[in-house]
C-alpha cells in the first residue's frame, strides 16, 4: 500500500479499486484458468501459458476459458473493497500513537491481518466456486453457472463445505502474499531512497513487478495446495499436500508458477492504468474532500 492520497475521497477509491480489479480479473482470467487446470490432478500440459490457453480454446472454445470468471471478478471487486477498508483500520490500530507510523514488523502484521479478513469475507468463497467450476468443466460438466454450482454444493456439502473448503490454505496464501509483497516492496523502496533514485511510475512499476515475482515463487506451494483442496471433491490441507507430493514430487508444489507469473506481470499494468483512469473520471463528479489509501 502507498501513503494516503489526500486528494482522493474514500468512495472514489473504493469504486475505482473495485472497477480496476474487475477489469484486470476479466482480461487476465485465461491465465488464471490455465494455472488452475495445470494444478488440478490429471492435467498433463506444457508449462507455456499461451499454449495451454490455445489448446483449451481449440478443443473447448472461448467459453471454456472463462468458466468461473464471474466468481473471480466478483471476488476481486469485493476483495479490493474489503482490503482497502480493513487495511486502513488495522493500520491505524497498529500504528505508533505518537508518530502515527508503522514499524516494518507492524506493517507486515497489518498486511497479514488484512489478508485474513479479505480471505474470510471474499476470497475463499469465490476461489472455491471458481476452482469447482473449472474442475467440473473438465469431466462431469454438472454445473450450468456459478449460482447453480453454489446450490448443488450447498445441498451436497453444506454451507461451510461448499464455500469454505480450503479456507486454511487460502487464508495462509492471502496472509503470506500480502506480507511478502509489502516486505519486499518496502525493502526495495528503502534501497532506492538511500541511493536517491528518482520516484516515478516506471520505478514503482518495476519494484511492484519484482515484489510480485518474489511473492509468486514464495507462496506458490500454498496456492497449489489450495487449488487441490478446493476441487469439486475437495480435500483437507494434509490430504491435498500428500496428493501433490505423490503425483509430482517436490516440483509439484510449483506447478502453474509460469501461468501465475504471466498474470501477475500483466495485472500490474492493467490494474494501475484502469484505477487511475476511473479516478480521473469520478473525482470531478464526486469531489475530493477525504483521504483514502491508494493502490500499491
Amino acid at each position: 500500500m502507498k501513503e494516503k492520497d489526500a486528494s482522493t475521497p474514500p468512495l472514489v477509491a473504493l469504486i475505482a479499486g473495485g472497477t480496476a480489479g474487475g477489469i484486470e480479473g476479466a482480461i487476465t482470467y485465461p491465465f488464471e484458468y490455465a494455472k488452475t487446470r495445470v494444478q488440478l490432478r490429471g492435467e498433463h500440459t506444457v508449462k507455456n501459458p499461451f499454449t495451454v490457453v490455445g489448446n483449451v480454446y481449440k478443443k473447448e472454445g472461448i467459453k471454456a476459458l472463462y468458466m468461473g470468471c464471474g466468481t473471480l471478478v466478483a471476488g476481486t471487486v469485493a476483495k479490493d473493497a474489503i482490503r482497502f477498508m480493513s487495511f486502513d483500520s488495522i493500520k491505524t490500530a497498529f500504528s505508533d500513537p505518537e508518530t502515527g507510523t508503522l514499524s516494518p514488523l507492524r506493517n507486515l502484521l497489518a498486511g497479514m491481518a488484512s489478508g485474513v479478513v479479505a480471505s474470510t469475507f471474499a476470497v475463499t468463497p469465490t476461489e472455491r466456486l471458481k476452482t469447482a467450476l473449472i474442475d467440473d468443466a473438465r469431466h462431469d460438466k454438472r454445473f450450468k453457472s456459478a449460482w447453480h454450482c453454489t446450490k448443488i454444493l450447498v445441498q451436497e456439502k453444506g454451507v461451510l463445505g461448499a464455500l469454505y473448503r480450503g479456507y486454511i490454505a487460502t487464508t495462509a496464501k492471502q496472509a503470506g502474499t500480502t506480507s511478502v509483497r509489502l516486505g519486499s516492496y518496502n525493502i526495495m523502496k528503502d534501497f532506492t531512497k538511500k541511493r536517491n533514485w528518482p520516484e516515478n511510475s516506471a520505478i514503482d512499476f518495476v519494484k511492484g513487478m519484482i515484489a510480485g515475482t518474489i511473492t509468486t515463487y514464495a507462496t506458490q506451494p500454498i496456492d497449489v495446495v489450495k487449488t487441490r483442496a478446493q476441487s469439486v471433491k475437495g480435500a483437507g490441507v494434509v490430504e491435498a499436500t500428500k496428493s501433490v507430493w505423490q503425483d509430482y514430487g517436490i516440483k509439484g508444489f510449483w506447478r502453474g508458477t509460469v501461468m501465475r507469473l504471466g498474470r501477475t506481470v500483466m495485472a500490474g499494468g492493467i490494474l494501475f492504468t484502469s484505477y487511475e483512469q476511473v479516478v480521473k473520471i469520478l473525482k470531478p463528479i464526486m469531489g475530493a474532500n477525504t483521504v483514502v489509501p491508494k493502490l500499491g
